[in-house]
């Protein structure tokens, strides 16, 4: 990462000791067109606040002039090693030295005259406040239909939805949070998902976040983003880090259906209005019991390693259940799974030398012997290896 230190305005000096009260910081990819306009109207809403302030521009590999553009205006300008927006941000945050940080776009799209809200929201003691752009004023042509009505709304009510947030538009780019904040976020997103780990961080970390509603102008320029593409980094970013909804609630959802119709079938086939259901259904669910319990191996796997990684080192879901588990407690229950299963196919095995080893009807005991045989099995080795994360990553607080 290259910085350019340049002379500041007298406006904009401030104590390098204490660094001033407020650092906006712009990511910027070939802007030229709105980045002079953006500068200056920032400026001069910062001017207006009465406080010391930098305005620092993170650079992701400008060819258009932006980066003259920048320099000429007297601003801090930062250049990000790796293309994308989350890493554009990373360089500008990490020159940045404000106790109290602003982000916004450098596309001309937002307005400047809406930072003394946003301000005003830490004033208040907030550590991030959002503006939100589905409450507040969007300007004809600013916002596609595809975005306003669809992908903004059904992204945040996911996310929403998933990690128990009321933000009301968690893809805005216009926001601001304390130095702290920042520092217990723990963000590492290189692209467009940044916007969705900042509000997932900041409520896993326990934030006060609030929002306020904005104005939203049609951007100048051409824009960087690809709507389905970045729409599926946000979506597969929530996924990822939500084990329960992603491992956990499905696999169970599947060993549950499974079970029941296993047991279900167990005493014979069943008439189900006017149709039978017997040997194919049994072993459908079979595989379902199987397959619902592999995915919630997955998902604790995932928990564990996410008690050191990512917004989760302080999860008490993940906390309680890895306090409680010991490799000894997880072959204790593969051990049951594993000698019912067997006992159930000892039951085939003694009908069928009962039968001088002939003719033989046991399906159903057969394929309950099995489910529960395969599940003891896959949850003894499931045990070693989350015994083997809850000691090869130590527990952080």
């Amino acid at each position: 990462m290259t910085t350019h230190s340049v002379a500041l305005t007298p406006l904009e000096q401030y104590d390098a000791e204490a660094g001033p009260t407020i650092s906006l910081v712009m990511p910027c990819l070939n802007e030229a067109e709105a980045l002079p306009w953006c500068i200056d109207q920032a400026r001069k809403a910062l001017v207006a606040l009465g406080e010391t302030f930098e305005i620092v521009v993170g650079d992701n590999g400008s060819t258009d002039g932006s980066v003259e553009i920048a320099l000429k205006r007297g601003v801090k300008l930062v250049r990000a090693e790796r293309r994308g927006y989350g890493c554009a941000y990373h360089a500008a945050i990490a020159a940045a030295r404000g106790r109290w940080i602003v982000m916004v776009d450098s596309d001309g799209s937002y307005d400047f005259g809406d930072i003394p809200a946003l301000i005003g929201l830490l004033r208040e003691g907030n550590d991030l406040a959002m503006g939100s752009r589905l409450k507040g004023d969007i300007e004809p042509g600013a916002m596609p239909w595809l975005h306003r009505y669809v992908g903004n709304p059904v992204l945040s009510g996911f996310l929403r939805q998933l990690y128990r947030t009321s933000v009301s538009d968690t893809q805005c780019g216009f926001r601001a949070f304390t130095r702290e904040a920042y520092d217990r976020m723990h963000l590492r997103c290189p692209g467009m998902e940044y916007a969705s780990e900042m509000v997932i961080n900041a409520g896993k970390a326990g934030l006060a976040i609030d929002e306020v509603p904005i104005r939203y102008h049609p951007r100048k320029g051409q824009s960087k983003l690809q709507s389905f593409s970045d729409g599926w980094r946000h979506l597969r970013y929530m996924l990822m880090f939500s084990p329960t909804h992603l491992y956990l609630l499905p696999g169970a959802s599947l060993v549950a259906i499974g079970l029941v119709m296993l047991l279900a079938l167990l005493g014979g086939p069943l008439q189900v209005g006017g149709h039978a259901y017997d040997y194919h259904f049994m072993i459908l669910a079979s595989m379902l019991a199987i397959l619902g319990y592999q995915i919630i191996s997955l998902g604790l796997f995932a928990k564990a390693y996410f008690r050191v990684h990512g917004p989760f080192r302080g999860d008490p879901l993940i906390r309680g259940f890895l306090a409680h588990f010991t490799l000894e407690r997880g072959l204790k229950v593969a051990g049951v799974l594993f000698v019912l299963g067997v006992a159930a196919n000892s039951f085939v095995l003694v009908k069928w030398v009962a039968t001088n080893f002939g003719s033989l009807d046991e399906v159903r005991m057969a394929v309950m012997g099995l489910t529960l045989t395969v599940l003891g099995v896959q949850t003894a080795f499931s045990a070693f290896l989350l015994s083997f994360l809850q000691n090869a990553l130590p527990v952080e607080d």
